[in-house]
């Protein structure tokens, strides 16, 4: 899935390093480009989904008072991530690579539509602008700074444990609306680090770790499920500021 960044001076077959980098380059960027279609594709029908929850009023309030779909959403969702990162070939074969991810990216489109179903339409959408301009930020950053990020994958799991461990105490003490916010932005940059972390592993080049181009499926779920915590936080931010 993984492996280290930096290229052998001559290629196995005998060829100059050079033109065995320029093939590794225009290999790297055909996986960039099919990794950002297929995250624009997510994106897409996730903003569909939600938008259906949150204009048509049928259906925003049957799910507010049947919350059913919700469970049985997280549930496929759970199946799917599992059987992504657990199987290889459900996530490297196509077509069933594309049917997980499809189904899985509905699913989360239902689960969010949901949870956005709960808030004002106002702050939804200043939510959806914030994350547009913290994800474009972030990704642009990661292409050009020159520290490694892809080094820091266990610190960052650290970081993610004890955040989840520390929102399940939360749900048994009492909190107040600084609280919420304070999570919130804890939660935003840590899955803002995770955009940074991600984009590097799939840009390869001189990092230290980085995707092989086989895994367009993972680096686009890994980059897709970073951007939808980073909008449900700041969506958690805006909301609470705002006393929705």
């Amino acid at each position: 899935m993984m492996s280290g960044g930096q290229n052998s001076s001559i290629a196995s077959d005998g060829d100059p390093a050079g033109m065995s980098g320029f093939s590794d380059k225009a290999i790297r960027r055909g996986f960039i480009r099919k990794v950002y279609g297929i995250l624009m594709c997510q994106l897409v029908l996730t903003g569909s989904i939600i938008a259906v929850f949150m204009k048509v009023d049928p259906v925003r309030m049957y799910v507010r008072h049947n919350m059913w779909i919700f469970y049985a959403a997280m549930v496929a969702t759970i199946v799917c991530i599992i059987s992504m990162a657990c199987c290889p070939s459900v996530r490297r074969k196509a077509p069933t690579n594309f049917i997980f991810l499809g189904i899985f990216t509905a699913c989360e489109g239902i689960l969010l539509g949901v949870v956005t179903s709960m808030y004002e339409t106002e702050a939804v959408l200043i939510a959806v602008g914030v994350t547009a301009a913290v994800v474009l930020a972030l990704t642009v950053f990661a292409f050009q700074t020159k520290y490694d990020f892809t080094t820091c994958g266990g610190m960052l799991m650290v970081v993610l444990v004890v955040f989840i461990l520390a929102g399940f105490l939360m749900m048994f003490l009492p909190t107040t609306r600084y609280t919420i916010i304070g999570y919130g932005c804890a939660g935003a940059i840590i899955f803002g680090l995770y955009i940074v972390y991600d984009t590097q592993l799939m840009m390869g080049g001189g990092h230290k770790y980085e995707l092989s181009p086989e895994e367009y499926i993972f680096a686009s779920l890994n980059l897709y499920l970073d951007i939808i915590n980073l909008f449900m936080y700041i969506l958690m931010i805006v909301g609470a500021a705002r006393g929705d």
